[in-house]
């Protein structure tokens, strides 16, 4: 089976290195299926899931906050501020930060903490998505 490498690097740590059959991620322009031999394609990254198949058949859910992606016909690399799997997400402090948005939100006296409250916001709800198609795969 044809693979290509793929890297996930986060600010912090690489989170994934290794050959896959495919990688999904979720572009600027909507969701991309990347399989051997792509073409060269550069693009932004929104919020979310980011789904590796394995060449064993499994896959491999990481979360990333956004970030770009560089698509090479033999190698897919993913530059991400935030990128965790999604079983390292914990569902309780998601919630906690979430519940800490929409106070924020609800009390907002200026444009700065609206504008941080709602991009807390779409963060949480990107990572309890994730969350969610790591549970769906099971």
């Amino acid at each position: 089976m044809a693979t290509l490498q793929c890297e996930v690097v986060s600010v912090k740590e690489s989170i994934y290195s290794g050959p896959v059959t495919m990688l999904i991620a979720k572009g600027a322009g909507g969701e991309l299926g990347i399989l051997p031999g792509h073409a060269p394609l550069v693009t932004l990254l929104k919020p979310g899931a980011i789904r590796v198949q394995l060449e064993n058949g499994n896959e491999e859910i990481i979360y990333v906050s956004g970030g770009v992606m560089e698509v090479q016909p033999h190698l897919v690399t993913v530059l991400a501020d935030t990128a965790i799997r999604a079983h390292d997400l914990d569902e309780a402090q998601i919630m906690e930060a979430r519940k800490a948005a929409e106070t924020l939100l609800a009390n907002q006296h200026s444009e700065l903490n609206t504008g941080a409250a709602m991009a807390s916001l779409a963060e949480t709800a990107a990572q309890l998505e994730t969350l969610r198609k790591l549970r769906n795969r099971s």
